[in-house]
């Protein structure tokens, strides 16, 4: 027999991914501004982008949550079921990524090449953690244990 089906479209596991990619997005663009302004080196500027993925992707979660009336520590539970694995897939593809495009941790804020290298990661996370939702998704996990909660 086989896991029962919660959802688990390729356009539900989508949304969820687009989610993702959204709080990781604004970690990671955050972290590399924070690490560029201190004169970071690479690593502790990646650790930053990576801790404010997390950051972010559980607050996005939390905030419609919240929103359906929700206490704050369940809001919290919520939040790391449905999105740890995906912000974890997403934050080591993109991360992975970006170490090896040549130059592109070193180009800077300013330069294209940072950017198109960020861009491409992200691009590149992407598609790889959508089949990763559609699955967790399909066994009720991930971005399922969400879906009480919308409206």
């Amino acid at each position: 027999m086989s896991a029962p089906q919660h959802g688990a479209t390729w356009s539900a596991a989508v949304s969820a991914t687009l989610h993702c990619l959204t709080g990781c997005a604004i970690g990671e663009v955050l972290g590399m501004v924070i690490g560029t302004a201190f004169g970071w080196s690479n690593a502790p500027t990646i650790v930053i982008s990576i801790l404010l993925a997390f950051v972010f992707g559980y607050a996005l979660t939390m905030r419609g949550v919240l929103r359906a009336g929700v206490s704050f520590r369940a809001a919290v539970r919520v939040a790391l079921a449905a999105d740890t694995v995906s912000i974890l897939v997403m934050e080591l593809v993109d991360n992975a990524v970006l170490v090896v495009v040549p130059g592109a941790l070193d180009a800077g804020l300013a330069s294209w090449l940072f950017w198109l290298s960020l861009a491409f990661a992200l691009a590149v996370a992407f598609v790889v953690t959508v089949p990763v939702n559609k699955w967790m998704i399909g066994r009720g996990r991930g971005h399922a244990v969400v879906h009480e909660y919308h409206h």
